[in-house]
């Protein structure tokens, strides 16, 4: 299933991040405005006391849930990102097809899960001039990447890979820093301890992750969070599909102990267009 989320950059979305807090500062800083985001690339080390997390309280799940969040009303960029996620079952064969895809609906980030491919590599895609980057352990199982176009492939400055199922992108263009995370989570009849290793993993990946910075997750997290919020009104934008399940509300769990929304769940959709 292919979801694709754009960023209007000029109109409603709203992009949000999480509040800096320290016990002398609770004054809100928010994000550096759009004349930083295009300028030239440059590549810091997130270390040292200027990246210390916020002091954290426990959600009702248990995760560790940041006490208060800014809301940007907008980015006062002109340009837009477009981001997608794939589970294409086996990426042989199919690395130019996809990239026709992401030229046609002008995707700049492809995540892309289940792709079935062994290593921990990157490359550059035949004749045109799009890099994937990806991570797997067994060929015929898992195995993550993200593809990213021209435009944005020279701004990628930093890789992590956790296993064959978790792939991080670090991009820094100007003063802002981007992080592009491809997931795909075990299957439901998988045994318990697959999962919760994946969602351990995870957590790591976002926890690591400096204040400020942006956070974009494409993924097969492999649960319904059904078609209306259902007390997760923060996270769940009210559309979707069908009815939530276990994993599903897990999922949801998770996003909000970590201060996500799930994107594709804000714009309304035809339904046609929400299954494959």
């Amino acid at each position: 299933m292919l979801t694709v989320t754009e960023l209007e950059c000029r109109e409603r979305l709203q992009i949000r991040v999480r509040k800096r807090l320290s016990e002398n500062d609770e004054s809100e800083r928010s994000l550096p405005g759009s004349n930083a985001l295009y300028g030239s690339s440059t590549v810091s080390k997130e270390q040292g006391p200027l990246h210390r997390r916020p002091d954290v309280v426990k959600s009702k799940q248990g995760f560790p849930h940041f006490r208060e969040r800014v809301w940007v009303k907008k980015l006062v960029h002109d340009r837009r990102i477009r981001f997608g996620t794939w589970n294409i079952g086996t990426l042989t064969g199919k690395s130019m097809e996809i990239v026709d895809v992401m030229v046609r609906r002008k995707i700049n980030f492809m995540c892309l899960q289940e792709t079935k491919w062994t290593g921990e590599k990157a490359k550059e895609l035949d004749n045109s001039r799009f890099k994937l980057w990806y991570t797997g352990k067994i060929r015929s199982r898992n195995g993550v990447g993200i593809i990213v176009d021209k435009e944005w492939k020279k701004d990628v400055v930093d890789v992590r890979r956790v296993g064959d199922r978790i792939i991080v992108l670090k991009l820094v263009v100007g003063q802002d820093t981007f992080n592009v995370i491809s997931g795909y989570a075990p299957q439901v009849g998988l045994a318990e301890h697959f999962k919760v290793k994946f969602w351990e993993d995870l957590e790591g990946v976002l926890q690591d992750i400096p204040q400020g910075e942006k956070v974009f997750l494409g993924g097969d997290l492999n649960g319904h969070v059904g078609s209306v919020a259902r007390g997760f009104e923060g996270v769940h934008g009210g559309f979707g599909l069908g009815e939530m399940n276990g994993e599903g509300k897990s999922i949801l769990e998770f996003s909000e102990a970590l201060d996500l929304s799930i994107a594709n769940t804000w714009f309304k959709k035809r339904e046609e267009h929400l299954i494959t």
